[in-house]
């Protein structure tokens, strides 16, 4: 179980369009993409928060 060949790709990739066609790969691609965004963001948000907390907990 090592890394991905190229016909390993091309099966995964053909396996996709027959589910999914190709009018919808799009609309997947920008899903996902969106769905990332929000996550970074999420965890930015949280790390800022974290970082306010400490430096109103232990003012130097």
């Amino acid at each position: 179980m090592g890394k991905f060949g190229t016909w390993e790709i091309i099966i995964i990739v053909l396996v996709i369009l027959l589910l999914f066609g190709g009018r919808k790969i799009p609309e997947l691609m920008k899903g996902l993409g969106s769905g990332i965004k929000e996550f970074k963001n999420a965890t930015k948000d949280e790390e800022d928060k974290k970082k306010a907390d400490s430096n109103t907990e232990n003012p130097q």
